[in-house]
Protein backbone atom coordinates (compact mmCIF):
# COMPACT_ATOMS: atom_id res chain seq x y z
CA UNK A 1 0.00 0.00 0.00
CA UNK A 2 1.85 3.15 -0.69
CA UNK A 3 2.68 5.05 2.04
CA UNK A 4 0.38 8.05 1.61
CA UNK A 5 -2.96 8.55 3.80
CA UNK A 6 -6.27 8.18 1.73
CA UNK A 7 -9.21 10.06 2.96
CA UNK A 8 -11.99 7.02 1.73
CA UNK A 9 -14.74 9.05 3.78
CA UNK A 10 -13.99 12.10 1.91
CA UNK A 11 -13.79 10.64 -1.36
CA UNK A 12 -17.21 8.20 -1.35
CA UNK A 13 -19.09 11.14 0.86
CA UNK A 14 -17.98 13.57 -2.45
CA UNK A 15 -18.88 10.71 -4.69
CA UNK A 16 -22.46 9.86 -3.59
CA UNK A 17 -23.28 13.24 -3.31
CA UNK A 18 -21.83 14.48 -6.95
CA UNK A 19 -23.28 11.49 -8.72
CA UNK A 20 -26.37 10.26 -6.50
CA UNK A 21 -28.29 9.75 -9.62
CA UNK A 22 -26.15 7.07 -10.79
CA UNK A 23 -25.62 5.58 -7.82
CA UNK A 24 -29.19 5.34 -7.29
CA UNK A 25 -29.22 3.61 -11.02
CA UNK A 26 -26.31 1.48 -10.33
CA UNK A 27 -27.34 0.04 -6.89
CA UNK A 28 -30.97 0.08 -7.05
CA UNK A 29 -32.40 0.18 -10.37
CA UNK A 30 -35.82 -0.50 -9.46
CA UNK A 31 -35.93 2.42 -7.44
CA UNK A 32 -34.31 4.41 -9.23
CA UNK A 33 -37.26 4.84 -12.44
CA UNK A 34 -39.93 5.65 -9.48
CA UNK A 35 -37.70 8.79 -8.12
CA UNK A 36 -38.87 12.55 -9.52
CA UNK A 37 -35.53 13.71 -10.50
CA UNK A 38 -36.36 16.84 -11.32
CA UNK A 39 -37.00 17.83 -8.34
CA UNK A 40 -34.43 18.93 -5.55
CA UNK A 41 -32.31 16.59 -3.37
CA UNK A 42 -31.27 17.26 0.14
CA UNK A 43 -28.55 15.65 1.90
CA UNK A 44 -29.85 15.61 5.72
CA UNK A 45 -25.97 15.39 7.29
CA UNK A 46 -26.92 17.39 10.25
CA UNK A 47 -30.00 15.20 11.04
CA UNK A 48 -28.25 12.16 10.20
CA UNK A 49 -25.13 13.40 12.76
CA UNK A 50 -27.91 14.43 15.37
CA UNK A 51 -29.52 10.42 15.70
CA UNK A 52 -25.79 9.06 15.66
CA UNK A 53 -24.82 6.98 18.55
CA UNK A 54 -22.57 8.90 20.36
CA UNK A 55 -19.97 6.25 20.88
CA UNK A 56 -20.20 5.53 17.52
CA UNK A 57 -16.72 5.51 16.41
CA UNK A 58 -16.92 3.01 13.58
CA UNK A 59 -14.18 2.89 10.83
CA UNK A 60 -16.29 2.96 8.20
CA UNK A 61 -15.97 5.19 5.26
CA UNK A 62 -19.40 7.37 5.02
CA UNK A 63 -22.63 7.39 5.80
CA UNK A 64 -25.48 9.62 3.79
CA UNK A 65 -29.29 10.51 4.78
CA UNK A 66 -30.81 11.89 1.45
CA UNK A 67 -34.41 13.48 1.11
CA UNK A 68 -35.75 12.27 -2.57
CA UNK A 69 -39.55 13.12 -3.77
CA UNK A 70 -41.61 10.17 -5.59
CA UNK A 71 -42.87 10.53 -9.12
CA UNK A 72 -46.28 10.51 -9.81
CA UNK A 73 -47.00 10.58 -6.11
CA UNK A 74 -48.09 13.86 -5.00
CA UNK A 75 -45.53 15.78 -2.35
CA UNK A 76 -44.50 12.28 -1.26
CA UNK A 77 -40.80 12.28 -0.07
CA UNK A 78 -39.07 9.43 1.58
CA UNK A 79 -35.69 8.80 2.66
CA UNK A 80 -32.86 6.99 1.79
CA UNK A 81 -29.70 5.51 3.98
CA UNK A 82 -26.42 4.80 2.65
CA UNK A 83 -23.25 3.08 4.73
CA UNK A 84 -20.33 2.11 3.10
CA UNK A 85 -18.25 0.04 5.26
CA UNK A 86 -14.87 -0.54 4.23
CA UNK A 87 -14.30 -3.08 6.98
CA UNK A 88 -15.74 -6.32 9.03
CA UNK A 89 -18.15 -5.47 11.76
CA UNK A 90 -19.70 -8.61 13.91
CA UNK A 91 -22.47 -5.49 15.02
CA UNK A 92 -22.13 -3.78 11.56
CA UNK A 93 -26.44 -4.98 10.90
CA UNK A 94 -27.47 -4.17 14.39
CA UNK A 95 -26.19 -0.74 13.63
CA UNK A 96 -27.86 -0.58 10.50
CA UNK A 97 -31.17 -1.53 12.44
CA UNK A 98 -30.23 1.18 15.06
CA UNK A 99 -30.04 3.90 12.67
CA UNK A 100 -33.21 2.78 10.40
CA UNK A 101 -35.55 3.08 13.69
CA UNK A 102 -34.16 6.10 14.39
CA UNK A 103 -34.34 7.81 11.30
CA UNK A 104 -38.01 6.18 10.95
CA UNK A 105 -38.75 7.48 14.83
CA UNK A 106 -37.57 10.97 13.93
CA UNK A 107 -39.08 11.19 10.28
CA UNK A 108 -41.79 8.72 10.24
CA UNK A 109 -41.26 8.41 6.76
CA UNK A 110 -40.46 5.37 4.13
CA UNK A 111 -36.97 4.41 4.33
CA UNK A 112 -34.31 2.39 1.74
CA UNK A 113 -31.20 1.41 3.69
CA UNK A 114 -28.10 0.61 1.34
CA UNK A 115 -25.14 -1.03 2.52
CA UNK A 116 -21.98 -0.78 0.50
CA UNK A 117 -19.02 -2.84 1.43
CA UNK A 118 -16.08 -1.73 0.03
CA UNK A 119 -14.01 -3.64 2.53
CA UNK A 120 -11.65 -6.63 1.41
CA UNK A 121 -13.23 -9.14 3.25
CA UNK A 122 -14.70 -11.74 0.43
CA UNK A 123 -17.51 -13.81 2.81
CA UNK A 124 -18.22 -10.33 4.84
CA UNK A 125 -21.88 -8.93 3.25
CA UNK A 126 -24.42 -9.69 6.07
CA UNK A 127 -28.16 -8.24 5.06
CA UNK A 128 -30.29 -8.35 7.78
CA UNK A 129 -31.05 -8.13 11.46
CA UNK A 130 -32.60 -10.66 13.59
CA UNK A 131 -33.87 -10.39 17.33
CA UNK A 132 -35.71 -13.19 19.30
CA UNK A 133 -36.65 -13.22 22.62
CA UNK A 134 -39.23 -15.66 24.10
CA UNK A 135 -42.30 -15.12 21.37
CA UNK A 136 -41.10 -11.82 20.58
CA UNK A 137 -39.41 -11.46 17.06
CA UNK A 138 -38.22 -8.78 14.58
CA UNK A 139 -36.10 -9.31 11.51
CA UNK A 140 -34.69 -6.18 9.46
CA UNK A 141 -33.54 -6.77 6.34
CA UNK A 142 -31.60 -4.05 3.77
CA UNK A 143 -29.97 -4.39 0.46
CA UNK A 144 -26.42 -4.85 0.09
CA UNK A 145 -23.50 -3.71 -2.88
CA UNK A 146 -20.65 -6.00 -2.52
CA UNK A 147 -17.68 -4.08 -4.40
CA UNK A 148 -15.48 -7.19 -5.04
CA UNK A 149 -18.06 -9.20 -6.16
CA UNK A 150 -19.06 -6.57 -9.33
CA UNK A 151 -18.25 -8.09 -12.76
CA UNK A 152 -15.39 -6.42 -14.42
CA UNK A 153 -16.78 -6.61 -18.12
CA UNK A 154 -20.27 -4.99 -16.88
CA UNK A 155 -18.72 -2.03 -14.68
CA UNK A 156 -16.53 -1.21 -18.20
CA UNK A 157 -19.33 -1.68 -20.35
CA UNK A 158 -21.91 0.28 -18.75
CA UNK A 159 -22.22 4.41 -19.16
CA UNK A 160 -22.85 5.11 -15.20
CA UNK A 161 -20.31 7.13 -14.15
CA UNK A 162 -20.67 5.70 -10.89
CA UNK A 163 -19.67 2.20 -12.18
CA UNK A 164 -16.33 3.53 -13.32
CA UNK A 165 -16.20 4.98 -9.25
CA UNK A 166 -17.22 0.85 -7.84
CA UNK A 167 -13.85 -0.23 -10.60
CA UNK A 168 -12.07 1.91 -8.96
CA UNK A 169 -12.60 0.86 -5.55
CA UNK A 170 -12.37 -2.70 -6.49
CA UNK A 171 -8.94 -1.78 -8.20
CA UNK A 172 -7.95 -0.74 -5.10
CA UNK A 173 -8.97 -2.99 -2.99
CA UNK A 174 -6.48 -5.77 -5.42
CA UNK A 175 -3.61 -3.62 -5.88
CA UNK A 176 -2.52 -2.35 -2.21
CA UNK A 177 0.81 -3.49 -2.12
CA UNK A 178 1.57 -3.28 -5.76
CA UNK A 179 2.45 0.01 -7.21
CA UNK A 180 3.08 -1.29 -10.53
CA UNK A 181 -0.53 -3.25 -11.07
CA UNK A 182 -1.91 0.24 -9.48
CA UNK A 183 -0.64 2.14 -12.17
CA UNK A 184 -1.98 -0.03 -14.91
CA UNK A 185 -5.34 0.13 -12.87
CA UNK A 186 -5.09 3.98 -12.83
CA UNK A 187 -4.34 4.58 -16.62
CA UNK A 188 -6.90 1.90 -17.81
CA UNK A 189 -9.52 3.80 -15.81
CA UNK A 190 -8.55 7.18 -16.70
CA UNK A 191 -8.41 5.88 -20.45
CA UNK A 192 -12.07 4.22 -19.71
CA UNK A 193 -13.07 7.43 -18.21
CA UNK A 194 -12.17 9.77 -21.18
CA UNK A 195 -13.83 7.30 -23.45
CA UNK A 196 -17.23 7.14 -22.09
CA UNK A 197 -18.26 10.66 -23.50
CA UNK A 198 -19.15 11.92 -19.64
CA UNK A 199 -19.52 15.53 -19.26
CA UNK A 200 -16.80 17.40 -18.05
CA UNK A 201 -18.21 17.96 -14.49
CA UNK A 202 -18.66 14.40 -14.79
CA UNK A 203 -15.44 13.28 -15.89
CA UNK A 204 -14.25 15.44 -12.69
CA UNK A 205 -16.20 14.06 -10.44
CA UNK A 206 -15.03 10.34 -11.53
CA UNK A 207 -11.35 11.34 -11.80
CA UNK A 208 -11.02 13.01 -8.15
CA UNK A 209 -12.17 9.29 -6.48
CA UNK A 210 -9.80 7.36 -8.67
CA UNK A 211 -7.18 9.99 -8.44
CA UNK A 212 -8.01 9.56 -4.58
CA UNK A 213 -8.21 6.07 -3.64
CA UNK A 214 -5.61 4.76 -6.57
CA UNK A 215 -2.73 7.39 -5.49
CA UNK A 216 0.86 6.32 -6.65
CA UNK A 217 3.78 7.55 -4.93
CA UNK A 218 6.00 7.57 -8.33
CA UNK A 219 5.75 11.05 -9.88
CA UNK A 220 6.80 10.09 -13.48
CA UNK A 221 4.03 7.66 -12.95
CA UNK A 222 1.34 9.93 -12.04
CA UNK A 223 2.41 12.55 -14.83
CA UNK A 224 1.92 10.05 -17.35
CA UNK A 225 -2.22 9.48 -16.54
CA UNK A 226 -2.22 13.83 -16.02
CA UNK A 227 -0.54 14.56 -19.72
CA UNK A 228 -3.64 11.54 -20.83
CA UNK A 229 -5.84 13.99 -19.13
CA UNK A 230 -4.79 17.48 -20.83
CA UNK A 231 -4.52 16.25 -24.01
CA UNK A 232 -7.84 16.07 -23.73
CA UNK A 233 -8.30 18.86 -22.29
CA UNK A 234 -9.28 17.86 -19.00
CA UNK A 235 -6.40 19.98 -17.26
CA UNK A 236 -8.34 22.46 -15.67
CA UNK A 237 -9.68 20.51 -12.71
CA UNK A 238 -11.24 22.03 -9.64
CA UNK A 239 -8.93 20.51 -7.19
CA UNK A 240 -5.69 19.13 -6.69
CA UNK A 241 -4.44 16.10 -8.42
CA UNK A 242 -2.25 13.26 -7.01
CA UNK A 243 0.53 14.27 -9.62
CA UNK A 244 0.58 18.14 -8.76
CA UNK A 245 0.42 17.44 -4.75
CA UNK A 246 3.59 14.65 -5.43
CA UNK A 247 5.41 17.36 -7.59
CA UNK A 248 4.13 19.81 -4.99
CA UNK A 249 5.89 17.73 -2.14
CA UNK A 250 8.65 17.09 -4.18
CA UNK A 251 9.66 21.18 -4.59
CA UNK A 252 9.05 21.38 -0.95
CA UNK A 253 11.59 18.53 0.22
CA UNK A 254 14.17 20.30 -2.46
CA UNK A 255 14.02 23.70 -0.59
CA UNK A 256 14.38 21.75 2.53
CA UNK A 257 17.62 19.64 1.37
CA UNK A 258 18.55 22.87 -0.40
CA UNK A 259 19.00 24.67 2.82
CA UNK A 260 20.71 22.47 4.81
CA UNK A 261 23.46 22.02 1.94
CA UNK A 262 23.87 25.59 1.79
CA UNK A 263 23.89 26.05 4.97
CA UNK A 264 25.85 23.65 6.57
CA UNK A 265 27.40 21.61 3.63
CA UNK A 266 26.88 17.91 3.30
CA UNK A 267 24.37 16.37 5.07
CA UNK A 268 24.01 12.76 6.60
CA UNK A 269 21.82 9.99 4.41
CA UNK A 270 19.68 9.99 7.28
CA UNK A 271 18.66 13.48 7.38
CA UNK A 272 17.76 13.37 3.95
CA UNK A 273 15.85 9.61 4.21
CA UNK A 274 13.54 11.14 6.80
CA UNK A 275 12.67 14.28 4.55
CA UNK A 276 12.18 12.20 1.78
CA UNK A 277 9.18 10.59 3.92
CA UNK A 278 7.90 13.42 4.89
CA UNK A 279 4.16 13.45 2.97
CA UNK A 280 3.05 17.06 4.45
CA UNK A 281 3.74 19.83 3.06
CA UNK A 282 3.08 22.32 6.35
CA UNK A 283 5.61 20.12 7.67
CA UNK A 284 8.27 20.76 4.85
CA UNK A 285 7.69 24.39 4.75
CA UNK A 286 8.09 24.41 8.63
CA UNK A 287 11.54 22.41 7.97
CA UNK A 288 12.73 24.71 5.45
CA UNK A 289 12.20 27.62 7.87
CA UNK A 290 14.21 25.24 10.93
CA UNK A 291 16.70 24.70 8.22
CA UNK A 292 17.33 28.90 7.63
CA UNK A 293 16.99 29.86 11.62
CA UNK A 294 18.68 26.32 13.07
CA UNK A 295 21.88 27.74 14.49
CA UNK A 296 23.83 24.08 14.11
CA UNK A 297 22.78 20.87 12.12
CA UNK A 298 22.41 19.08 15.57
CA UNK A 299 19.36 21.84 16.20
CA UNK A 300 17.83 21.13 13.07
CA UNK A 301 18.20 17.42 14.03
CA UNK A 302 16.16 17.90 17.13
CA UNK A 303 13.40 20.51 15.42
CA UNK A 304 12.67 16.93 13.31
CA UNK A 305 12.44 14.77 16.06
CA UNK A 306 10.05 17.27 18.13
Amino acid sequence: MPNVEIHYDELWKDAVENLFPYFIKLIAPDFYPHVNWSKSITFLDKELHQISPKSEEAKRFVDRLVQVWMLNEEERWVLVHIEVQGYREVEFSRRMFIYFYRIYDKFNRDILSIAVFADPSEGFKPDRFNYEFFGCELSFRYRTYKILEQDDSELKASDNPFALVVLAAKRNLQSREDEDKRFSFKRELVRLMLEKGYSREEILHVFRFLDGVLVLTNLEKEKIIYDELISKEVEKVAYITNFERLAMLREARELVMDALEVKFGAVSEDILDKVQKIQEREVLRQLHRQAILAPSLEEFTKSMMS
